[in-house]
């Protein structure tokens, strides 16, 4: 009889903790723009410096959460979300509100490197991710109803300060270290990086992938006010419905698995994501943008699990999972103020025309290294067994099919030699079953 599962409150709450910034940028961005009397460009700039801090800091502290242990982590991420984003509240100086926004940022960053590691390591990870994601939509959706009915530039900080805050009290359920022992013997000599083509291309696929999603999400709300000529809390709502249809992307990719394989539905959905970025930008009324928006917003999560779990395909220890993972995070900074200069320079029209030309040539390498590789299934165990990194937790959602072969580092199984002709068995030999079982092209 299985130990019965327990939910993980505290990295649930400590990853809505780190990924409400995002989530919240778009109106971040306007809030900002209005009122502190920042141009377009200026906004997007302050925005992408927030992402760019969260995104340093899981670089910077992605391998050391297990030598300075959760709880310390955890707490200085929340420690400086709440000053950084309470400051930048508290200030109409603009010089301010960038400081507190980029310590912020490193704070969220914080957070949420925190919440991946320790939820990479649970007996259930995508049950544990998927919990956050409804958590974090949830409390968006929230914020998208009310913030537009209150004056300030800075509700949206002020927001995301209060939940880090509230956070506090839970991580003193988290760990003071989490030791775990370092791969020893054939794990550790077998250094090379796998599939070093595929994974290269990937990795610069996924930058520009995510670059031309945050372009138009940073400047989503602007179309929604300034182009479409509808109110603030109109478009929170249809941010919200689209947060919603975002939970059901999820656990339909969850749902569909790998029935259509890999290629289809990264190909397929990328092309379908670039006719909801033109139909977006191009809004010029009520149905236009949320048809936009919403239908965008539905597709987008089922190909990024399945982007993540190609990654996480190319290399059962999970390196490329961590490096493409990496590279879409750079691309998740520099999209507001991609979105702010191209809007700015020829107009909303023109920029998702331009973004959804670019993510038609990106989806020609990324479905070729999805068919090149075959779909090859992440070993199982490989998951828990790398740890560190938000990508193990979309790669274990994706619904790879689990091959019926020992488990990579499971323990040696004894082969016994039985002789036909009677003499005496020779000693027993230790065969590696990890090694016997090895994917293909791995080495």
């Amino acid at each position: 009889m299985s130990a019965p599962r327990t939910t993980p409150w505290p990295l649930v709450a400590l990853f809505t903790a780190g990924y409400l910034a995002p989530y919240l940028l778009p109106t971040t961005v306007g809030r900002l723009e209005r009122g502190l009397g920042l141009s377009a460009t200026q906004a997007g700039a302050v925005g992408s410096a927030l992402l760019l801090s969260s995104a340093t800091a899981g670089f910077l502290l992605a391998s050391r959460v297990e030598r300075v242990g959760a709880r310390a982590l955890a707490r200085l991420g929340l420690v400086l979300a709440v000053v950084g984003y309470g400051g930048a509240t508290l200030t109409d100086a603009v010089p301010a509100v960038v400081a507190g926004a980029v310590v912020g940022g490193f704070g969220s960053g914080t957070a949420t490197t925190v919440a991946a590691t320790r939820i990479a390591a649970e007996r259930d990870p995508h049950r544990a991710s998927t919990l956050g994601l409804l958590s974090v939509s949830a409390l968006a959706g929230l914020v998208y109803l009310t913030v537009p009915h209150l004056p300030g530039h800075g509700l949206t900080l002020a927001a995301i300060a209060l939940t880090a805050l509230a956070v506090w009290p839970l991580t003193a359920r988290l760990p003071t270290s989490t030791s775990v022992p370092r791969p020893t013997g054939p794990d550790r000599a077998d250094s090379r990086l796998p599939h070093r083509r595929s994974g290269l291309v990937l990795a610069g696929a996924m930058l520009l992938w995510s670059l031309a999603q945050n372009a138009l999400w940073g400047v989503s709300g602007r179309i929604g006010v300034s182009q479409a000529h509808l109110s603030e809390p109109t478009v929170g709502v249809v941010f919200a419905v689209a947060l919603g249809a975002g939970l059901l992307g999820v656990l339909g990719a969850g749902a569909l698995g790998s029935r259509l394989g890999r290629a289809l539905p990264i190909g397929g959905g990328t092309v379908v994501i670039a006719g909801c970025i033109a139909l977006s930008a191009s809004a010029t009324g009520l149905g236009s943008f949320a048809a936009g928006e919403i239908a965008w917003n539905t597709v987008y999560p089922v190909v990024l699990s399945y982007l993540i779990g190609l990654a996480a395909s190319l290399d059962p220890r999970g390196r490329w999972a961590v490096l493409v993972g990496s590279a879409s995070a750079l691309g998740t900074a520099a999209g507001p103020l991609t979105g702010s200069v191209l809007s700015a320079q020829a107009g909303f029209p023109v920029m998702g025309a331009v973004l959804a030309a670019g993510l038609l040539l990106v989806a020609l390498p990324m479905t070729a290294v999805a068919l090149h590789t075959g779909g090859r299934p992440l070993l199982p165990g490989a998951v828990r067994r790398r740890g560190g990194h938000p990508a193990a937790l979309v790669a274990a959602a994706t619904g790879t099919p689990s091959p019926a072969v020992p488990e990579v580092g499971a323990p040696e199984q004894p082969v016994v030699e039985i002789p036909l002709d009677g003499t005496p068995a020779p000693a027993q030999r230790a065969y590696d079953t990890a090694a016997a079982t090895r994917a293909p092209g791995a080495d």
